[in-house]
């Protein structure tokens, strides 16, 4: 089902005539871009700057001052435009699993809902790894509208809207034609939580690196999701991630025509936190190793 599904929206895609993409200058997606735009380019200026280096849940969860202050570049630009929304940003949220479900419950009911991480990729940040972004994404009434990823070492911006496709450069995105594992180039993560997410991934990892053409693990889970949307990647599936890592990249999957659920293989939904995406035609392949590893975080 899924594959016929997928099929269909890339052929879509693919046959869509070409209209240009506009943003008009004061909409929801214009003023993501300028705070991504704006916070990227800042957190560029400050590779190789980072004074403050700080601890979050575990020694391999670091916070800077970049961090900090790219939110709240952020938080600016967003309330100048519109004061009524409301913002939830990595790092105005407690460290922990638990803590990140309490404030996205907290804060889902607003009608609108910028879902922020300043510097996705913070790890990578740090050692001058250019692998590394801005991810702002709008959910209206609990379902993301908008995604904006920007990559400011390769100054690349990945925007998409429910209903309007995904763009990198302007150019409308596509998910790749790979159709078996053996053929996929698949991506995963090593999050800082030890003690719950680190042995699945790790089990997953080990599990596909025999079935797939090649495995990747760039850090920062916004840009796999990106990569998967530009057709760079054929899959990423990663446990023990936030609303914030993977809001902005689920709409750009959906847009350019590929599947992103829970690892159980269930909708995609805000509260996710055990992600798997990819161009649809290997969704099912790859469900079911989860499934047969006991590797998808889910009860």
């Amino acid at each position: 089902m899924l594959k016929h599904d997928t099929e269909s929206r890339v052929n879509a895609l693919a046959n869509d005539e070409k209209v240009p993409y506009v943003v008009s200058g004061k909409s929801y997606t214009a003023v993501a871009i300028n705070a991504a735009s704006k916070a990227g380019e800042w957190i560029k200026s400050k590779l190789g700057t980072v004074k403050e280096l700080s601890t979050k849940q575990s020694p391999q969860d670091l916070v800077t001052e970049v961090d900090k202050g790219a939110e709240q570049m952020i938080r600016r630009l967003i309330m100048t435009y519109f004061p009524d929304h409301a913002i939830l940003g990595e790092e105005g949220v407690e460290p922990g699993a638990d803590a990140s479900s309490r404030a996205l419950e907290a804060a889902r009911e607003e009608e609108y809902l910028w879902i922020i991480d300043p510097v996705d990729g913070t790890t990578n940040f740090v050692h001058g790894f250019p692998f590394f972004c801005v991810s702002i994404a709008l959910a209206h009434k609990g379902e993301v509208i908008i995604g904006v990823i920007y990559d400011p070492s390769r100054d690349e911006m990945f925007v998409a809207e429910k209903g309007k496709g995904a763009y990198v450069h302007g150019n409308r995105m596509a998910v790749s034609g790979e159709k078996t594992l053996a053929e996929s180039l698949v991506a995963t993560g090593f999050p800082p939580d030890r003690n719950f997410a680190m042995p699945l991934n790790m089990k997953t990892a080990q599990a596909l690196i025999p079935q797939v053409r090649s495995l990747r693990a760039g850090g920062s889970a916004a840009l796999h999701l990106a990569y998967i949307a530009a057709g760079r990647l054929s899959a990423y599936c990663e446990v023990g991630l936030n609303a914030w890592d993977i809001a902005a990249g689920a709409i750009m999957v959906q847009e350019s025509g590929g599947t992103i659920t829970d690892t159980a293989g269930q909708p995609y939904e805000l509260s996710v936190r055990h992600v798997l995406a990819s161009n649809g035609a290997i969704h099912d392949e790859l469900a079911a190793i989860l499934k047969q590893e006991g590797t998808t975080g889910i009860e």
